[in-house]
């Protein structure tokens, strides 16, 4: 029985797939959109895998990853935004007296 090779774990479907399930249900413990763009950007890559559309080399599936989670968590700002009050702009120094 043969050894599997780090190249060869990267380019599974299922192990993306784990990644993303993981990383979904960190984002369910940790709620703030902390890991939901890395979900997406794994269950994406895991997709396709799945569909023979991606290829195996690991650093283009790194690369699609990290672009694809980057796009989902600026799609998720744009769209949910800040909430209001999160960010206290001070327009006076308490030493302004």
């Amino acid at each position: 029985m043969d050894a599997v090779t780090t190249v060869e774990i990267w380019s599974l479907w299922w192990i993306w797939g784990l990644g993303a399930v993981a990383l979904l249900v960190l984002e369910i413990m940790a709620p703030g959109f902390l890991f939901l763009g890395f979900g997406v950007g794994a269950a994406v890559v895991s997709a396709l895998l799945g569909f023979g559309i991606a290829p195996l080399n690991p650093a283009v599936l790194v690369l699609i990853f990290a672009v694809v989670s980057m796009a989902a968590w600026f799609g998720m700002r744009s769209v949910f935004g800040v909430r209001k009050g999160q960010v206290k702009t001070w327009k006076t120094d308490i030493n302004d007296d």
